[in-house]
Order: structure tokens, then C-alpha cells, then sequence
């Protein structure tokens, strides 16, 4: 990322700064309405600085990668067995599309009541939130693998499981980490909803607590904590996508390159 971008970043936060204190002032909201940004700011110290913060944060970032890895795992593998066999696709297809269908908010409070409130339940909700796009990515990228690199090694008598490693997988990579990088901000929300349905920690259970007590400034805190954590993970997700498939990215800057000309 060159300097330009980055300046360009900072100038679009200054931005919404000022706008959010124009906003305050122009229309003369109190702080248990629209604090000042400062304010926030401050409160965030204070409860860092407390070690409130972070074992809350430390609750809910656990529920979303415990969540985010077996919704991954859940996904990819019927997905695969879904993607090679037109069978599987006729008998499953319509008992995903429904589970996929059913509001998993409305399947929140069902859950807490079987599974407790304690971090199981989240972990669940937030597994179910992520199996549908992954499971539909996997499908997608194993079926969009080229045929004549399949009938290749099909003539070079390679088993299925050199067929996965050498084609499949690589050749599908591109399109499950698009869904990696949607499950893993599905993933927050998930944890988010099982906290504001029956929890005693995390931020979800942070924001409902602090609106109860009209708190504001802690209610912002807990907001923006959530949104730091989706955009390190999601960042933290690009990483791996670069590192794993490179070629992939190169290919990307290359098509920027010459859409530029």
C-alpha cells in the first residue's frame, strides 16, 4: 500500500471525524444520545487500560475463530462430496437449502436453551452462520476446476487423492478464501447475536449491558471493538490468502496494471 493510499485513508477518518462533531454541534445532541468522538475515545482507554475491555473482547474473539474453523470444516466437506457427485446434490440440496433458509437468529434462542449460555452455544450459532457460504464456495471452486487439467490427470493415472492436492484444491483456493473472507465477518455477527440472546460476557452481552444503563460511550466502545476485530481478522484472512496462493494475487496487480492503459 503506497503513501498516497494511505494518506487518502487518513483524510476519508478525518472526515467522518469531523462530520460525527458537526453532527453533535449543529443539532445539539447530549452525550447519552451521540457522545463526542473524545469521549469514546477515552472510555476505550479507561476500560482497556481496566482489563474490562479485553477479557471481554478475549470471550468474543474466541467464539468467532472456535465458531469460524469448524463452520470452515463443516462447509468444505460436504461441499466437496456435494460438488463431485451429482447424487449427493439431488439427495442434500434441499436439506441445506433449508437449513441454510431457516433465520438463524430465530434458532439463536433455541440453541442458548439446549446448549446453555455459556461459550458452546455461541460457538454453534456462529458455525452455522459460516457453513452455508463455504459450503457453497467449495462447490463452486471444485466445479469450476478445468476439465482438460482433470482428463490430463485422469491419462496420467493419478489417484483422487493427487487429483485433490495438485488440481482441485489449488485451482478452487481463489474462491473459498472470497468465502473465507465473508465467514470470517459473518463470524463477529454470529457471536454477537448468541451474546445479545443469553450471555454474561463478551461484547454483545458489553453492548446490551451498557445500553441498558444508558451508557453510551461504552456502548460505542463495545461497537468498535467489534468492528476492530472483523477488520483484523478479515485482514489477518487476506494475509493468509497471499502467502498460500501468491500466483493469484500477482495475477490480480497484473489485471489492475493493465486495466490502467
Amino acid at each position: 500500500m503506497n503513501r498516497k493510499i494511505i494518506s487518502l485513508q487518513v483524510l476519508v477518518f478525518l472526515a467522518f471525524i469531523f462530520l460525527w462533531k458537526s453532527v453533535i454541534f449543529i443539532f445539539d445532541f447530549p452525550e447519552f444520545i451521540l457522545p463526542q468522538p473524545e469521549t469514546i475515545f477515552i472510555e476505550w482507554c479507561s476500560m482497556l487500560k481496566s482489563g474490562l475491555l479485553l477479557e471481554h473482547t478475549m470471550v468474543t474473539l474466541s467464539e468467532t475463530i472456535i465458531g469460524f474453523v469448524i463452520g470452515v470444516f463443516l462447509g468444505i466437506i460436504p461441499g466437496y462430496f456435494v460438488a463431485k457427485s451429482k447424487q449427493i446434490d439431488q439427495i442434500l440440496s434441499p436439506y441445506l437449502v433449508a437449513l441454510q433458509t431457516a433465520p438463524k437468529i430465530a434458532l439463536a434462542p433455541l440453541i442458548v436453551m439446549w446448549f446453555g449460555f455459556g461459550i458452546s452455544s455461541k460457538i454453534i450459532i456462529v458455525a452455522l452462520i459460516v457453513f452455508f457460504p463455504i459450503l457453497v464456495n467449495t462447490i463452486v471452486g471444485i466445479r469450476s476446476v478445468d476439465k482438460n487439467l482433470l482428463d490430463l490427470m485422469k491419462i496420467l493415472k493419478a489417484s483422487k487423492l493427487q487429483i485433490l492436492r495438485l488440481v482441485e484444491l489449488p485451482a478452487s483456493m481463489p474462491v473459498l478464501f472470497a468465502a473465507f473472507k465473508t465467514g470470517i465477518t459473518l463470524a463477529v455477527i454470529g457471536a454477537v447475536v448468541g451474546e445479545f440472546i443469553g450471555s454474561n460476557k463478551g461484547l454483545g452481552y458489553l453492548t446490551i449491558y451498557a445500553s441498558g444503563l444508558m451508557d453510551t460511550p461504552q456502548v460505542f466502545v463495545a461497537i468498535f471493538q467489534l468492528t476492530i476485530i472483523g477488520i483484523l481478522l478479515y485482514l489477518l484472512i487476506d494475509f493468509i490468502e497471499g502467502k498460500t496462493i501468491p500466483w493469484y494475487r500477482k495475477g490480480e496487480e497484473d489485471v489492475v496494471k493493465t486495466s490502467k492503459y
